[in-house]
């Protein structure tokens, strides 16, 4: 059961049992979100589980950094493959506005779709090098225009409705996916936090509470990400995308679809 629930499921305990005097109440026990278990639990992630804070992310980047990594140009096929749509295989679901188009329009003219950095690559200047720059556990296909007007603006909520977007909003400072994309935009944000940490001879990557972050390694909100993955869970789509880039591509996967209770265990 959600922390929410639980939440709203106490404060009806109180107020119910503030009317009836003398009754005894029925106990509701929680299934703890550290019960949740995946296929992978035993294996890939047999030194991780159980644990919490700092070394539950130590242990999650010692994981998750033993992977395969792919050139810039070798993206584009790739991303037609882990987000092809799945009810036209000549097409791929574009991140933000949620459009089905066409995989042969890549490129960068008005119409398009291209690489989108989720975690935005001047955040950190890694560029497109081969590392953060190319990992595809970020980078999604997204319309040319849309991903223009996201730019390297941190996460927040509000802002003035994208044009062709979806349902995202933008401000002077800060963009908000459609909902459909937040739980996504969050838990890549979170494994790029995790993966890139300073050790590898790239920047240390953290998520903090500020917008307007600009080359500095950091995306904001994280409050704010963090009730996105609460609000949005791993769907099938996310969860499928997963697995393929684990299975044909890099062979890491992102521990926060598989996990996404380890958000809060982490943060």
């Amino acid at each position: 059961m959600p922390a929410t629930h639980i939440r709203r499921w106490k404060t009806l305990a109180l107020t119910t049992s503030a009317v009836l005097v003398g009754l005894t109440l029925p106990t509701m026990t929680a299934t703890p979100a550290s019960a949740t278990t995946t296929a992978y639990d035993s294996t890939y992630y047999k030194n991780a589980v159980g644990k919490t804070g700092s070394s539950l992310k130590s242990s999650l980047h010692t994981i998750i950094s033993s992977q395969t990594k792919i050139s810039y140009s070798a993206v584009w096929n790739a991303l037609m493959v882990t987000d092809q749509d799945p009810n036209n295989s000549n097409n791929v679901i574009l991140l933000y506005s949620g459009t089905s188009r066409a995989k042969s329009l890549n490129g960068g003219d008005v119409g398009d779709w291209n690489r989108e950095h989720v975690w935005a690559k001047s955040h950190g200047d890694f560029g497109e090098v081969t590392g953060p720059g190319t990992d595809l556990h970020h980078l999604r296909p997204a319309d040319v225009q849309v991903n223009s007007i996201r730019g390297n603006k941190d996460f927040d909520n509000g802002g003035s409705t994208v044009s062709g977007g979806g349902g995202s909003l933008t401000d002077s400072d800060s963009f908000e996916p459609r909902d459909a994309d937040k739980g996504d935009v969050a838990r890549m944000i979170l494994y790029m936090a995790v993966r890139y940490d300073g050790g590898d001879g790239f920047a240390d990557l953290e998520p903090n509470e500020k917008v307007n972050n600009g080359s500095n390694p950091y995306i904001g909100k994280l409050s704010v990400l963090k009730e996105w993955s609460d609000e949005d869970p791993p769907s099938a789509f996310e969860e499928k995308r997963n697995q393929v880039i684990y299975d044909s591509y890099q062979h890491n996967r992102n521990p926060f679809i598989d996990h996404p209770e380890w958000v809060d265990a982490i943060w």
